[in-house]
């Protein structure tokens, strides 16, 4: 038994749990939303375009938060002007602005003189986690998520049939300019946990868990919070023990759930009863 509670003795496991709860919650309600509307790769995209942005906050001295979050929000307003003024369409702009946002930031990152290392971006440090770091994780986290439960009803409405809200004049635009904000704030929180490529599947996997599970929104969101919170906890301490990467366990435990709820989930898995009758 001691050695099952050895993790909880020392500071930085704890540290590392309380800010995996956090944005394993704020990314799982967000997550909701993306597999809605069917952004999964707007995640994706925002993650890699913050790349420049935390290069070139550092290298003029600013907060390397805010550079993230002004690279990332450029990037979802770049491929939603494109996307608007031009036949391209949306997933397509998407990959070419955000992988060309990442080369700039590579070729940055190689010619400013910087202590950043690149693993810690890219994969991030959640055991290394500063005081700081893990309060500003908390309360921007804590915020997202307050924004969008308070705004849950519009935002689903919103992602589930666009015309329909605004036709009853919800404002639409607004709705979806928020949405992207919220979407690159929740990827800001996260990048020192779990950096900017494994957050990717923290803002994908937890809905679609809930999604195979269950056709109620409301229990949707309390599935993948749930799915979400657990894989960040076992991931945190399960790789205490084999000494492995924090993160990667986090996002290996989360696609595990995954793969259960694929094969198991009684309405939708491969294993449930074949629905309709044969033609």
């Amino acid at each position: 038994m001691e050695k099952l509670l050895e993790p909880f003795q020392f500071q930085f496991m704890t540290d590392a749990m309380i800010v995996g709860t956090a944005i394993g919650a704020v990314c799982a309600v967000l997550s909701c939303f993306l597999v809605l509307k069917g952004w999964s790769l707007m995640g994706d995209a925002i993650s890699h375009a913050v790349l420049p942005g935390i290069v070139i906050a550092y290298a003029f001295g600013a907060p390397l938060a805010l550079g993230a979050f002004s690279s990332g929000l450029f990037c979802a307003i770049a491929t939603g002007w494109i996307k608007a003024n031009s036949r391209v369409k949306e997933d397509t702009v998407m990959g070419v602005v955000f992988t060309g946002l990442f080369a700039f930031g590579l070729v940055l990152f190689t010619k400013v003189k910087t202590d950043l290392h690149l693993d810690h971006i890219l994969f991030g440090n959640i055991l290394g986690i500063e005081p700081s770091d893990l309060r500003e994780s908390c309360i921007v986290a804590g915020v997202t998520l307050l924004i969008v439960l308070t705004l849950r009803r519009d935002l689903l409405l919103f992602c589930f049939d666009p015309n329909h809200a605004r036709a009853i004049g919800l404002p639409t635009r607004f709705l979806y300019y928020l949405l992207l904000a919220l979407l690159a704030a929740t990827i800001v929180a996260s990048l020192k946990a779990v950096g900017i490529i494994l957050v990717i599947a923290m803002l994908v996997t937890p809905g679609c868990i809930a999604y195979l599970l269950t056709d109620r929104f409301g229990r949707m969101l309390w599935i993948a919070v749930a799915s979400s919170v657990f894989s960040s906890l076992a991931g945190v301490y399960i790789s205490f023990f084999i000494n492995g990467s924090t993160a990667a366990c986090m996002v290996l435990v989360q696609a595990l759930i995954f793969l259960l709820a694929l094969v198991f989930a009684p309405k939708h898995g491969l294993l449930a009863s074949p629905r309709g009758t044969p033609a």
